[in-house]
């Protein structure tokens, strides 16, 4: 095969795609990369599916030529100059591969890196040995043995689950509400100004969001007292002097983290003005600012933000100095704490300063929109936008609407969620929404086995005030020793180490513990089965020892049957909204699809009688009732496709 290949500098780049649905490149990709490119190049681009610039594959001669912009004309000057020139130098089934001599060892630490990175998967593992058999064989036979491992991948389970988790991903910006209101017929709010209320964690993350994307944002924090109108006031400046101050007046220096008083100051950064009130929500915001600067810093060391883009980011973002400084905003996002009357309080007092056409969200995880939005008078323009924790790092946004949200409101967050980079799923209102309703039910059967994974290292203190809300609600208070609520069988063992200050990765310590210097790692802590065997005694539990099998089966058909259960009450609208909230809320394998595409490749009959299994064996667990829409599906001779799940809702369908 003989071509030259031009591109354009900075719009195009080059990769090799295929490994992202399971396959290795055809058409004798991994065999001729290597001879133009060499080894490490060929293994690190068709593992990963990266793309690289246009630039960098013309360095490493994947390229002939980067033209500029009129690169019609730069390719036609380019080919007539290339007319007539020898081509045996192009002919790469006759050109060696360079470092053929390095290939074993090139191979072992890539190998090594691709067990790691890409763990469970065998598409780059494949694609590893195609481009080791460049340089150990023939170019003929390397082709052919590229064939048999490409056909392998073609028909094998992960290929199918990554191709089925491709288009899923790319159905969920499809949205559709049960009013006839689509993407296609609806047309978003223009938002150009942003507030986020609460400088905790989330609110922290979302802010990074928002400036990331270019877009401005007031950042709130309420006062110790619970309230929103004495707050700090923020400005970027690279030099702040100030004459005959008050005594009282105090100027912080982000980076030297000292105060001064009075005469003059010179800072690189910020500038707080401590008000006589609000102490607490000072140092909280003080705080969220440097967290803020530090997550951009380390977005600059890994190259993915220059420094200018750094102090452009940190230009649109500030501070208010009263919950007034929101009367223009267009968009308002609520991060304060899992709490129903708090989050009231916030959007009753958010409805009264904002304007009336202000989108007004919550980023609640588990509360009703309509009880938060009753305490506006514009229910229409209050809608729920789930981040995931950290949300500048998880890419799943779950946008949740109410019995009044407006079609417009929907539209407007769902725009929003593209703008800022997010794998964006529309869900209605229910306790839980999607994900953490049937993730919950995962964790049900999780805790009851007393086996914790790395599901839960972080966010106990949210778990506890989760299940104190639910318990509230029900006019009920929640002990270590409560077995039972509202009839139903419970784990309060989280709530035992919620009482040692056990937090998760927040205070280095929750089912795990966490080394600062790597705190993503966990490391089994001796502290927590003490924890545990005290909690079983305390209750009077005999423990057990429970096969791995059972437990990953309680778990996963837990989440399952409550998976057909959410699309029976139509709070998801297509099994691929679940499944794609599963990637990437709580990281099941691409690979395997999803809860949903499991289930497809076990067959619904199974997983059926699965579920009674269970519901008879645990019948305190109504998350093993059965779902009436998984029996109509079992019940079939033949296997339903999944796309046509949601049609057996219909009458003419039961």
């Amino acid at each position: 095969m003989l071509r030259w290949i031009t591109a354009v500098l900075f719009l195009s780049r080059i990769g090799f795609p295929e490994v992202l649905i399971g396959l290795l490149p055809g058409a004798e990709g991994t065999v001729r990369l290597p001879r133009v490119a060499g080894l490490a190049f060929a293994m690190d681009v068709i593992t990963s599916g990266k793309q690289v610039p246009a630039f960098d594959a013309y360095k490493h001669g994947v390229v002939d030529k980067v033209c500029g912009e009129n690169v019609l004309e730069e390719a036609k000057v380019f080919a007539n100059k290339v007319i007539g020139q020898p081509l045996g130098s192009r002919r790469l089934s006759g050109v060696d591969v360079k470092d053929a001599g390095s290939v074993d060892s090139l191979f072992e630490a890539a190998l090594s890196l691709a067990k790691k990175k890409f763990r469970g998967q065998i598409a780059p593992i494949y694609c590893l040995k195609s481009v080791r058999n460049s340089a150990k064989m023939p170019f003929h036979k390397a082709a052919a043995e590229e064939s048999k491992l490409i056909i392998e991948l073609m028909t094998g389970s992960q290929s199918a689950a990554l191709r089925y988790s491709f288009f899923a991903e790319r159905s969920v910006p499809k949205w559709k509400l049960p009013c006839g209101a689509t993407v296609n017929n609806t047309k978003p709010d223009i938002i150009r100004k942003t507030g986020v209320v609460g400088a905790g964690t989330m609110g922290s993350g979302i802010a990074v969001c928002l400036i990331q994307a270019g877009i401005p944002v007031i950042l709130v924090e309420k006062d110790q007292k619970g309230n929103l109108s004495s707050l700090l006031s923020i400005t970027v400046s690279q030099q702040i002097s100030t004459t005959n101050a008050p005594a009282d007046q105090y100027i912080w220096s982000l980076q030297l983290g000292t105060h001064f008083t009075g005469s003059s100051f010179c800072s690189c950064g910020f500038i707080f003005q401590r008000p006589p009130t609000s102490v607490k929500s000072w140092q909280m915001l003080e705080k969220a600012i440097k967290n803020i600067s530090g997550i951009l810093d380390g977005t600059v060391r890994v190259n993915r933000m220059t420094s200018k883009q750094k102090d452009q980011c940190m230009g649109i973002l500030k501070g208010a100095s009263t919950i007034n400084e929101l009367s223009d905003a267009d968009l308002v996002i609520e991060a304060v704490y899992e709490n129903l009357e708090l989050k009231r309080q916030v959007f009753s007092q958010l409805d009264q300063v904002c304007k009336a056409s202000t989108v007004l969200c919550s980023n609640t995880s588990t509360l009703d929109i309509d009880k938060i939005a009753s305490a506006t008078k514009r229910p229409e323009k209050v809608v729920g936008t789930h981040f995931f924790s950290p949300a500048y790092i998880m890419r799943l946004l779950e946008n949740v609407y109410g019995t009044k949200t407006s079609p417009t409101t929907v539209a407007t967050v769902m725009e929003l969620g593209r703008r800022i980079g997010k794998v964006t799923v529309l869900v209605k209102s229910c306790h839980g929404f999607v994900a953490n309703r049937t993730h919950l039910c995962f964790g049900a059967e999780l805790k009851c086995c007393v086996l914790f994974l790395c599901s839960y290292v972080k966010g106990i203190d949210v778990g506890w005030r989760i299940r104190q809300e639910v318990a509230k609600s029900a006019g009920l208070t929640l002990t270590p020793e409560t077995r039972y609520l509202n009839g139903e069988r419970v784990s309060t063992l989280g709530d035992s180490l919620y009482e040692k200050g056990r937090y998760g990765i927040k205070t280095g310590k929750g089912w795990y513990k966490y080394d600062p210097s790597n705190p993503r790692k966990p490391v089994p802590d001796s502290d927590v089965e003490d924890i545990i065997t005290r909690h079983c005694a305390r209750m009077g539990l005999q423990r057990q020892n429970i096969p791995p099998k059972e437990v990953i089966d309680r778990c996963l058909y837990a989440a399952i049957n409550e998976s057909f259960r959410v699309l029976e009450e139509r709070v998801a609208e297509k099994p691929q909204d679940i499944d794609v909230i599963w990637q990437y809320g709580f990281s099941f394998p691409r690979y395997a699809g999803g809860p949903l595409y499991f289930a497809s490749q076990v067959g619904l009959k199974k997983v059926f009688e699965k579920v009674c299994y269970f519901h008879e064996k645990f019948p305190y667990s109504s998350h093993w009732v059965p779902s009436d829409l998984l029996r109509k599906l079992a019940s079939h001779s033949v296997e339903i496709p999944m796309d046509q799940w949601t049609e057996f809702l219909s009458c003419s369908k039961l």
